[in-house]
């Protein structure tokens, strides 16, 4: 199963009582697998932080995880034949990454919870924008010396009126270091190889009698070899091309051949040598942007939950696996198990208090909030600025806010008209090759 949906819900009078709960309500007809999702208690902030930061976490979310894609679709291509492994390879923090996401724990080291929301979101920010721009580099050094290597070794096979000659003809199929003659090599069609070698005397004069010679041929062409006088050689091409006989411009040089076969060669040393590291590389940091990825899948639950369930902190997350076929019912019963977080949000109003300091209020001030953002989401009233008033902002910030958080609401946090849930609900897919 590649598709897991990430939830929150309220807590009860404690957090095990609202997993108690779900785990019951879906227990029955095997709806879902459901796994704890532990976020720390991270520095919650005032209402235009979160509001501000919920859209910018909806585009870092979209950020980290198209980089994630291209990290582990560029491994497939490097891997070439050894794709079928690319699932193997793509681990996170050592795990796979359905055993990542269902055992998921907060990364204190890299992610400092003493940090501010801003500040984590930006370190994840510059984290994955690094590497993607590592990646851009890596991969076009590695991508030029690929297709240069596939150039030459095109030029080693296919059509004789193509390929590289070199591999085929030899010293002594030339006249070489004479004053007058010289040897050209021609490419005739099978079909004619009986006018070639009734006829190549006579297609001008000065050629030398009985000296062609077939090197090599392939299902369409024959190379032969003719030798004639230098002062010919114009006249000999202008009248082989009238027959459909083509003459292929090649100087034997042996020092130039050996180092033909010796770029190829250096070539594919160096493919060899940076293969590697290279893949070394992609998966360590295929881990990386994963790990990431889903850090930024739970600062997107814990800004929701804390702007939709209010303060305090009070809510459990949930990785469920939602059987395939009980998709549909799923989705009933929580509608059913939550369906009154609506009901009750669209019951409180918030009272229009001075508050002086910076932080958010109490749980019903932002559920008086979140009922205004519902309720204009289905295209009724904005909220009404008094409330956001009742965070200590002026009648301007007011304004700006009830703007932001409909925006919020309808693009950063991810539900749209046609998508809305009374619960916090976000879709992960962990299948990598699923460019959707």
């Amino acid at each position: 199963m590649s598709e897991y949906w990430v939830i929150s819900a309220p807590g009860d009078k404690t957090c095990q009582q609202t997993w108690d709960t779900l785990n019951n309500a879906t227990k029955s007809g095997n709806l879902s697998a459901n796994y704890k999702f532990p976020i720390p208690d991270l520095k919650v902030g005032t209402l235009d932080q979160l509001v501000g930061l919920s859209d910018d976490l909806g585009k870092l979310d979209t950020f980290v995880e198209g980089v994630t894609r291209k990290v582990a679709q560029y491994l497939g291509e490097v891997l070439e034949d050894q794709r079928d492994k690319l699932h193997e390879n793509l681990m996170a923090n050592n795990s796979d990454l359905p055993s990542y996401l269902t055992r998921f724990q907060w990364d204190m080291a890299k992610y400092p919870i003493k940090q501010s929301l801003r500040n984590i979101a930006d370190i994840i920010s510059k984290q994955v924008g690094q590497i993607d721009a590592d990646l851009k580099q890596k991969s076009g050094a590695y991508n030029a010396l690929k297709g240069n290597l596939q150039n030459l070794e095109k030029k080693q096979t296919g059509s004789l009126l193509t390929r590289n000659l070199a591999d085929l003809v030899k010293r002594e199929h030339f006249i070489l270091d004479s004053e007058y003659l010289t040897t050209l090599l021609v490419i005739v069609p099978k079909s004619m190889f009986n006018d070639w070698n009734a006829n190549y005397e006579k297609i001008t004069d000065m050629i030398v009698p009985r000296s062609t010679q077939l090197i090599h041929q392939d299902n369409d062409y024959g190379l032969f070899s003719v030798t004639l006088f230098k002062k010919v050689v114009e006249e000999f091409k202008h009248h082989a091309r009238e027959r459909k006989f083509v003459v292929r411009e090649f100087s034997y040089n042996e020092a130039d051949l050996a180092a033909g076969k010796n770029e190829i060669t250096k070539l594919v040393t160096d493919k060899k040598k940076q293969f590697g590291p290279l893949v070394r590389w992609l998966k360590v940091n295929f881990s990386e942007c994963f790990c990431a990825w889903i850090h930024v899948k739970a600062l997107r639950v814990f800004v929701e939950s804390v702007l939709r369930y209010g303060l305090p902190v009070n809510f459990q997350a949930v990785v469920m696996v939602p059987s395939r076929k009980n998709t549909k019912k799923l989705r009933e019963v929580l509608q059913a198990l939550y369906a009154h977080l609506d009901h009750s949000a669209h019951q409180h109003t918030s009272s229009a208090q001075d508050v002086n300091t910076p932080d958010i209020g109490d749980r019903e001030t932002i559920s008086g909030h979140r009922a205004g953002l519902r309720t204009a989401s289905k295209g009724n009233s904005p909220p009404d600025q008094n409330q956001t008033l009742a965070y200590g902002a002026s009648p301007q910030r007011a304004k700006l806010a009830c703007s932001q958080m409909l925006n919020a609401e309808m693009a950063g946090l991810g539900f749209g008209s046609s998508e809305y849930y009374p619960y916090v609900f976000y879709k992960i897919n962990v299948d990598m090759l699923d460019k959707a």
